[in-house]
C-alpha cells in the first residue's frame, strides 16, 4: 500500500510550485478539490485523511465522489469538472512516482467531463451598469473605494483575481494615457488605457488609502489585502442597493464576472470586433471569446441587413368548402357539416 499523504504534499510543493511554476489561483483551486474528496474517502472508508493509501482513490471511488459532489454538495457539471481536472493532474503526476498504480492512474484518467450547457452570459444594461456603479457613497473612505473597484473591474474587464492582484506600481496615472498594467491568467500580461471616469476614480481612492506597507492597490477594512470573497461580497452588496433605482437589476445576479461581461458585450457594440474584445479581456484564444457573439444581437441584426434574402413566390390560400372538405375523407362519419353552422 502506498501512502496517500507524502504524494499528495510533493504534488503541491514540489511538481506544481517548483516544477512546473503554476499560479496560486490554480493551486488553491486543486487544494479545494484534494480537500473534499480526501473528506469523502475518508468517511466512505472511516479512515482519517491522513492514513489514506493511492489504492483507495481508485476510478469507482472517483466516480461516486463526481457524483456526491452534484446530488449532495450541489455543485454545476462545471465545477466538477474543475475537480476531476485537478484529480487527472495528481493522477499523471502519480504515474511516474509510483509506476506499480499504473493502471489505477489509467482508469482514473479515463474518466471523462460531463459536457455542460452554454448559456448566454449574464450581463447589465447601460442603466443597470450606471446604477451599479452610483450606489457607493463617496463621501465615506470605503466609498470611495468601493466606486474605484467598480469602475475599474467594469471598465477594464478584470477577473477577479486580476483587480485584486493589482498592484501600486501597475498603476501609470501620470501622462496622455493613464493604464494599468494587468496580469492575467497563465502570466500573461496586457496593459489596458483607462476611461476618464475610472482615473478620477483611482486618483480619489490613491489620495484617501495611505501610506500602508502593503503593495496590493485595494485593501480591506483593516488595511491589508483584499480578497476574492471579499471584493465578491461587495460588488453583491452594491448589485442590491440599486434595485431601487433600478428595479430590473432584481431579476439578475450581479457578480465580479458579470462586470467582466457587461465590459465585453459594451466593447464589441462599440467596435464590432470579437478580436479587439479578446484582448482587451486577455483571451489566449477567440474560441473563449465566441460566447459573445452569441448574447449580441445587434450582431445578427448587422448580418441580416447586409444579407439579401431570396424573393418569396406570392399567393392566396383558399379556404376550402366545408361541404367539399366533409365529402373527400376517406370514410364518411354521418356527421352534418352545417350542425354548428344553424347555432
Amino acid at each position: 500500500m502506498t501512502p496517500l499523504a507524502p504524494l499528495v504534499t510533493a504534488f503541491f510543493r514540489k511538481h506544481l510550485a517548483a516544477e512546473k511554476g503554476v499560479s496560486k489561483n490554480t493551486i488553491a483551486s486543486y487544494s479545494y478539490a484534494f480537500k473534499f474528496l480526501c473528506r469523502y474517502v475518508s468517511g466512505r472508508l472511516r479512515k482519517a485523511p491522513s492514513e489514506l493509501c493511492l489504492e483507495d482513490l481508485d476510478a469507482r471511488v472517483i466516480r461516486d465522489f463526481l457524483e456526491h459532489l452534484e446530488r449532495e454538495c450541489g455543485n454545476t457539471p462545471r465545477t466538477r469538472n474543475l475537480r476531476l481536472t485537478a484529480i487527472r493532474s495528481f493522477m499523471k503526476y502519480v504515474e511516474y512516482e509510483a509506476p506499480s498504480a499504473l493502471d489505477q492512474v489509467r482508469q482514473v484518467r479515463a474518466l471523462s467531463n460531463k459536457r455542460t450547457q452554454e448559456r448566454l452570459v449574464n450581463h447589465l444594461t447601460r442603466d443597470e451598469m450606471k446604477a451599479v456603479l452610483d450606489s457607493p457613497d463617496p463621501g465615506t473612505r470605503n466609498g470611495v473605494r468601493d466606486q474605484a473597484m467598480l469602475y475599474l473591474g467594469f471598465a477594464a474587464g478584470l477577473r477577479v483575481s486580476e483587480l485584486v492582484g493589482l498592484r501600486l506600481d501597475d498603476v501609470e496615472l501620470d501622462g496622455p494615457y493613464p493604464s494599468i498594467l494587468v496580469r492575467g491568467k497563465a502570466r500573461r500580461q496586457r496593459r489596458l488605457p483607462l476611461w476618464k471616469e475610472a482615473t478620477r476614480a483611482l486618483r480619489a481612492w490613491l489620495t484617501v488609502r495611505g501610506s500602508v506597507p502593503v503593495p496590493e492597490l485595494f485593501l480591506n477594512a483593516r488595511s491589508e489585502t483584499l480578497t476574492t470573497s471579499g471584493f465578491s461580497y461587495i460588488v453583491k452588496k452594491y448589485g442590491r442597493a440599486a434595485t431601487s433605482q433600478c428595479p430590473s437589476l432584481s431579476k439578475k445576479r450581479v457578480s465580479p464576472h458579470v462586470l467582466r461581461h457587461t465590459c465585453a458585450m459594451t466593447t464589441l457594440q462599440a467596435t464590432r470586433d470579437i478580436r479587439k474584445v479578446a484582448l482587451w479581456l486577455g483571451h489566449s484564444s477567440l474560441k473563449s471569446t465566441e460566447i459573445y457573439l452569441r448574447a449580441d444581437p445587434t450582431e445578427k441584426l448587422h448580418a441580416i441587413e447586409k444579407a439579401l434574402p431570396p424573393e418569396l413566390r406570392r399567393g392566396v390560400f383558399q379556404v376550402e368548402d366545408k361541404l367539399i372538405a366533409w365529402l373527400a375523407t376517406p370514410k364518411l362519419s354521418g356527421v352534418n357539416p352545417w350542425e354548428n353552422g344553424r347555432k
